[in-house]
């Protein structure tokens, strides 16, 4: 079933994914209320340029707020009710700082998650979309990852609090009847990235001079996205209200449909490449060779993704597929000129 969307809440606008899906939404006419609490977990400048262009259009609204303030919550839905469609993308990222940093994960992923439930609950919005991860399949190591494979054994916080939104959420589909549905994104990268994530650090470190870390030896692999791929998808999922399975069994339950309104998809490139690979093409476009620094792998991170992405492409038709070597030469085309302006 199809739904026509004008009135879209983005948590996390301000963010990297957040800001591309808003940016999208308001160039097509849509309007949209932008939440983010703009916290310094990586560069507050960044975040700022980015909320800076949203705030050109006049159909944009923008809330400085944290998902855990629930009577602030109440507020931004009482006053732009109805939704048609909201899309959360505010979460606390990162696999590894939540080794040092438990209680932000819990505050943003689960507390503020839970208030979302509870705002679409009450304000009859059509459709909560909301990101999921990758991280979530864990120990897993049956390739390419299926959302109909069993992902009860995460190997971080951050990816238990992500599978902990999928369950949240399923549940007041089941109770509610609320139509639900679950992205599992896989490495996202592109212009206007996290500086916390391995292109962004690499390419700083390289034009830097500096030495880049290299975990496993560079023998991870990784199932690269590129942002214009990710918000594709997004937005074609937005349109489409996940329906109940009819062949759905409790003898045998499918982890990825439900006999409620519920669903999730993986949207990842559907092509894994090792981590030494990944540096080698940076390293062509830039026309320096990295210093490297060779590391085990680091406590929490995964050895290698790879989405199975037939569920996306026959519900929607449609299927990432821009290179890896062009998606990076327009990041570090994006780099060199954002940082010869700040």
């Amino acid at each position: 079933m199809n739904l026509n969307f004008q009135n879209v809440l983005v948590t996390g606008a301000a963010g990297f994914i957040g800001y591309h899906l808003s940016l999208r939404l308001l160039k097509m006419g849509c309007r949209v209320a932008g939440i983010d609490n703009m916290n310094p977990y990586y560069d507050v400048g960044l975040k700022q340029s980015r909320l800076d262009q949203l705030l050109e259009f006049d159909h944009f609204s923008f809330h400085q707020i944290d998902l855990s303030d629930r009577s602030g919550m109440e507020s931004v839905f009482k006053k732009h009710q109805p939704f048609d469609v909201v899309v959360n993308l505010a979460a606390q990222a990162g696999v590894r700082y939540s080794l040092t940093n438990p209680h932000a994960y819990v505050d943003s992923n689960i507390v503020g998650f839970v208030n979302l439930l509870e705002c679409c609950r009450y304000n009859q919005v059509k459709h909560f979309v909301f990101a999921s991860s990758s991280s979530v399949y864990g120990a897993n190591t049956l390739m390419p990852f299926s959302v109909h494979h069993n992902v009860d054994h995460p190997v971080s916080l951050y990816a238990a609090t992500k599978k902990a939104n999928e369950l949240m959420a399923h549940t007041y589909s089941h109770l509610y009847n609320m139509h639900c549905t679950g992205l599992r994104f896989f490495t996202v990268y592109g212009p206007w990235g996290r500086p916390d994530m391995a292109l962004f650090l690499f390419v700083r470190a390289i034009l830097e001079d500096n030495p880049i870390q290299v975990f496993n030896h560079g023998k991870m692999k990784r199932d690269f996205t590129y942002i214009d791929d990710i918000i594709e998808g997004v937005f074609r999922i937005m349109g489409k209200l996940p329906q109940p399975n009819p062949s759905w069994t409790g003898d045998r339950p499918d982890p990825g449909t439900s006999y409620v309104p519920y669903r999730i998809y993986n949207i990842g490139n559907n092509n894994p490449v090792e981590l030494s690979t990944f540096i080698e093409i940076i390293e062509k476009n830039l026309g320096k060779t990295a210093n490297k620094t060779y590391l085990d792998l680091q406590p929490g991170d995964v050895v290698s993704t790879y989405a199975d992405i037939d569920d996306l492409i026959a519900d929607t038709g449609f299927k990432p597929e821009t290179p890896l070597e062009i998606g990076i030469e327009r990041f570090i085309a994006w780099y060199r000129e954002y940082y010869s302006k700040t």
